[in-house]
């Protein structure tokens, strides 16, 4: 989801939020169940080193399209953060982003405010000829530039169903590097994901938000924890830029979000919940 702690954390929300669709025979395609999500976001944990004194806001995601027209993802993650010396900052970050899904293309935007004053903005396109091809970036903001990602670098929607793939399998572990546009749209993480075993449908209960009835209740689901890792810190014993676990259900939704950032973690729960009509892919 800027230079601060709570923008990189912000996108790599974006980023997770958009993973978690499953079902029960392996060869089934993934698929993405349009929605929007409201998030309450607390501080969960904070040190001395973090300059956090206290840390509230509120996340909304939203998810659109199909297989076969690609996903469109938003985010707005509005935090107010008050340090140890009594500062209060307020961080508006407002992201979209569109995928197809052969993921050889992945368009991004992303615009942060600092205090209702624009900080930083970023405009990207990244292409391809396949998804294990390499790729070129071409940056429009915050200033014109050309780069290039290597081949096997996962886009953020196409990542997502590698995680429910490995976690339909039984994987308990899946490593990848993964490109979202972040960091004006120059950084490659390398990721480490964790996967739990598998709730099945019907045997976790999940609180009943208002129109949803017990859906999430009826869906299976996964605890799964992602670290990313910068990629030009090279590899090793690394200690990773932050870590987000929560839980997976397969109709799409990620409830029990939590992101720890060394220094501080906060927690976001789920509050609202609308599913979104589903755009039908044609039939052959």
């Amino acid at each position: 989801m800027i230079s601060s702690a709570p923008n990189r954390l912000a996108l790599a929300t974006a980023l997770c939020l958009t993973a978690a669709f499953a079902a029960e025979a392996v060869a089934q395609p993934v698929k993405f169940s349009p929605h929007r999500a409201v998030y309450d976001i607390a501080l969960a944990r904070t040190g001395a080193a973090s300059g956090v004194n206290e840390l509230d806001g509120r996340l909304v995601y939203e998810l659109k399209g199909s297989a076969c027209e690609g996903y469109e993802q938003s985010m707005r993650f509005v935090t107010r953060t008050s340090s140890q010396d009594g500062e209060l900052q307020v961080t508006d970050l407002r992201t979209t982003s569109w995928e197809d899904a052969p993921a050889k293309r992945l368009r991004f935007t992303s615009r942060n405010y600092q205090n209702a004053k624009l900080s930083e903005e970023t405009q990207g396109d990244a292409k391809r000829t396949d998804a294990a091809s390499p790729a070129t970036v071409e940056i429009v903001k915050p200033s014109r530039a050309e780069s290039g990602l290597p081949a096997n670098v996962y886009f953020p929607i196409q990542h997502s169903i590698a995680v429910i793939e490995a976690a339909r399998k039984g994987n308990l572990m899946l490593a990848a590097d993964l490109y979202d546009g972040s960091d004006s749209g120059r950084k490659i993480y390398n990721t480490s994901t964790v996967i739990g075993f598998e709730g099945k449908a019907g045997t976790l209960k999940f609180p009943d938000l208002p129109g949803t009835g017990d859906r999430l209740s009826q869906t299976a689901s996964w605890p799964v924890s992602i670290s990313y890792f910068d990629k030009k810190a090279g590899k090793g014993d690394a200690v990773p830029s932050y870590e987000m676990s929560y839980r997976f259900h397969e109709n799409g939704v990620t409830s029990q979000l939590t992101i720890d950032h060394g220094e501080f973690a906060f927690k976001g729960k789920l509050k609202e919940l609308t599913f979104l009509p589903e755009t039908a892919c044609p039939t052959k």
